[in-house]
């Protein structure tokens, strides 16, 4: 049995749904953020969910899944593009199970379910990230760049490297829920 990740009481959020958000995380926008459950901010996160097309009501700028973990220091803001002279945000989709390791930068449009992206990484805007693939650490993932399920990239530019094995979704998810569990109050009591 892995020891457990401890962490101050007072330093985060729970959600009713079980989100356990940083004190030391900025959420900007949080209205446009939507928090699966069981997902884990770190300190240190930037989630832009201010940064939405102008125009009248709430839009979902940033959607997670459930047992996501965003590591310290991880910046994730939604994909921009000018067209036809007007600058726009996109929103950006995140699946199930999905660790986005400390220090990475994300713009993704899409990343499905049961993904590991390394510390230090850069998904480029509108990068597509399909169902359990892996961004080795350090990787720079270009704009645009569709990583196919099952793939490792690495590298800079980030290219293929290998074939996941078919396993890799109960992997990964095995990892994500056992990070929650472990992932415990220091001062209980309290």
């Amino acid at each position: 049995m892995d020891p457990p990740i401890f962490y101050s009481k007072q330093e985060f959020i729970e959600t009713d749904t079980g989100n356990k958000v940083s004190r030391r995380a900025t959420i900007a926008g949080p209205q446009n953020i939507i928090l699966g459950g069981k997902t884990i901010i770190s300190s240190g996160a930037i989630i832009r969910g201010d940064l939405r097309r102008t125009g009248a009501g709430h839009a979902v700028v940033i959607s997670l899944g459930r047992y996501c973990v965003v590591g310290e220091g991880a910046v994730m803001r939604p994909p921009y593009k000018t067209y036809r002279g007007n600058f726009n945000y996109y929103p950006m989709k995140i699946g199930d199970h999905v660790h986005i390791g400390a220090g990475s930068v994300v713009e993704a449009a899409t990343i499905g379910s049961h993904v590991e992206i390394g510390k230090n990484c850069v998904i480029g805007k509108f990068a597509i990230i399909k169902d359990c693939a892996r961004v080795a650490d350090g990787t720079i993932v270009p704009p645009n760049t569709v990583i196919p399920a099952l793939a490792l990239f690495a590298g800079s530019p980030g290219r293929f490297v290998e074939d996941l094995p078919e396993s890799t979704q109960e992997i990964v998810e095995t990892q994500t829920k056992r990070y929650y569990t472990r992932f415990q109050p220091l001062d209980r009591d309290r």
